[in-house]
C-alpha cells in the first residue's frame, strides 16, 4: 500500500501568512478610517441640529437662549422658559445628543465644557461647540 502524504512546505505556508499580513496592513486602517468620518459625520449633524433648535427656542422665548439646554430643549417649556408639561413650546429635541467622540454616554451629554463632557454651551450668546479633542472649532 503506497501512502503518499503530500502537506504543505514551509515556504508556502510563509508565503500565505505574509500576503494576509499585507492585506491585513492595507484594510484595517481604511475601516479606521471610515468609523472617525462616520462620527465626526454625526458630530456635526448633531451640532446643526441643536444649533437649529436653540434658534427656535430663541424665537418663541423671548429673544433668549435656554439656560438649562438639555432639559429646556427636550421638555415643553412656556414663554419665560420655565419647564411645563403644559407649556405652549417644544420639546425641540426628542433626546439631547451625545458627542460621538465622547465614550461616556452621560458625559458625552453634558454641556458646561468641563473636561471630558460633550459640549460646551454659552447660555448667553447662545453658542454650542463640541467639547472633544480637536473639535472645539466646529
Amino acid at each position: 500500500m503506497n501512502c503518499n502524504k503530500t502537506a504543505f512546505t514551509l515556504v508556502e505556508i510563509l508565503i500565505v501568512v505574509i500576503i494576509l499580513g499585507i492585506l491585513a496592513a492595507i484594510v484595517i486602517p481604511q475601516f479606521t478610517s471610515a468609523a472617525e468620518d462616520s462620527k465626526l459625520s454625526n458630530l456635526m449633524s448633531n451640532l446643526q441640529a441643536i444649533r437649529a433648535q436653540l434658534e427656535l427656542y430663541k424665537m418663541h422665548h423671548n429673544e433668549t437662549y435656554p439656560t438649562n439646554i438639555n432639559t429646556q430643549l427636550t421638555s415643553k417649556t412656556k414663554t419665560d422658559g420655565t419647564v411645563d408639561a403644559s407649556g405652549a413650546y417644544g420639546p425641540y429635541l426628542h433626546l439631547f445628543p451625545v458627542n460621538p467622540f465622547i465614550d461616556d454616554p452621560i458625559e458625552g451629554k453634558k454641556t458646561s465644557g468641563a473636561a471630558g463632557e460633550g459640549w460646551a454651551y454659552n447660555s448667553a450668546t447662545g453658542v454650542i461647540t463640541a467639547n472633544s479633542t480637536g473639535h472645539s472649532g466646529l
